[in-house]
């Protein structure tokens, strides 16, 4: 059966691990939910007190377990500490760069702190790669970026990465959430190499300097900013973020318009692990019930 990935032109060892990722978990039919962890070095303890249960990654494995996820990502630290006791049973998908949220964003950059090596000695099945569109730190993150994307060739490791517009000149065209900026990162990424990018649900009202002709697009719906979005990434699949906790009903519809827009999958974190487990089990089924009417 011909599937998404036969057009992706991957070398067999990304191929067998995407596969596995997307058709032996979850719905197991090409789409994809994602339980992000990696807020714990990013914006530190603070995101786990709405449920301190969450702060274990005990807890969290039996969460990506229960919930069928397709795969956890986490950084190195909770990898090293905790997946021993859940390989094969939950996919891996290892971030090998990331940074505080102590300094400020006006010159982001995410230096790696571990390697697509310690993804393959782990038994991850991808990796996750933090690029800052247009911060001034850019150059410096394209360089690395091209690091890791040539280790990710030379170990057949999937490499998916977390696109987000920041900095001072991100601020001063429409902001990071703007219908430009995340098209632009969404195009980047499938520019420089990725195999998937991680993007932000886009507002089209946020026009304030933004050139043309995403200027004139103020009133544009969420669904047709959705799909110019993930249409700039072309044969680059894309995923998109949950951001801050929300109520179940606009989860739902924010998965909803994501998968009619054509998005391959969600990645959803705060929005999961905030909640008891309980009460995110069941967000987790109407998510899983979702993606399954959208096969590819």
């Amino acid at each position: 059966m011909k599937t998404f990935l036969d057009e992706m032109g991957l070398n067999a060892g990304k191929r067998a691990r995407l596969h596995r990722i997307m058709y032996g978990f979850g719905p197991k039919n090409g789409r994809a939910v994602f339980l992000p962890v990696d807020q714990g070095l990013e914006h530190g303890p603070r995101d786990f007190v709405p449920n301190w249960d969450a702060a274990d990654s005990r807890w969290l494995f039996k969460l990506a377990k229960e919930g069928n996820f397709n795969a956890i990502v986490l950084q190195i630290g909770q990898a090293e500490k905790y997946f021993w006791e859940f390989a094969g049973e939950v996919p891996l998908v290892l971030k090998v760069n990331g940074k505080t949220e102590i300094p400020p964003d006006d010159e982001a950059f995410s230096p790696c702190q571990s390697s697509v090596e310690d993804a393959v000695r782990l038994g991850a099945d991808a990796v996750g790669y933090t690029m800052y569109v247009g911060s001034p730190a850019q150059d410096k993150d394209f360089i690395q970026f091209r690091q890791v994307r040539e280790e990710c060739d030379r170990w057949g490791m999937p490499l998916i990465v977390w696109s987000y517009p920041r900095g001072s000149a991100v601020n001063k065209k429409g902001g990071r959430d703007s219908l430009y900026q995340v098209s632009y990162a969404a195009r980047v990424v499938a520019e420089l190499g990725g195999d998937f990018v991680k993007i932000n649900f886009p507002k089209p009202g946020a026009v304030e300097n933004v050139p043309k002709p995403y200027d004139e697009w103020s009133k544009m719906e969420p669904l047709e900013a959705a799909k110019h979005a993930i249409q700039s990434a072309q044969r680059t699949p894309v995923l998109i973020s949950g951001g801050e906790k929300g109520e179940d009903e606009s989860i739902v519809e924010k998965a909803r318009l994501s998968f009619e827009a054509g998005a391959t999958g969600l990645i959803f974190g705060r929005n999961m692990f905030q909640r008891k487990l309980d009460d995110a089990l069941r967000l987790c089924d109407r998510l899983q019930e979702l993606a399954s009417k959208f096969p590819q």
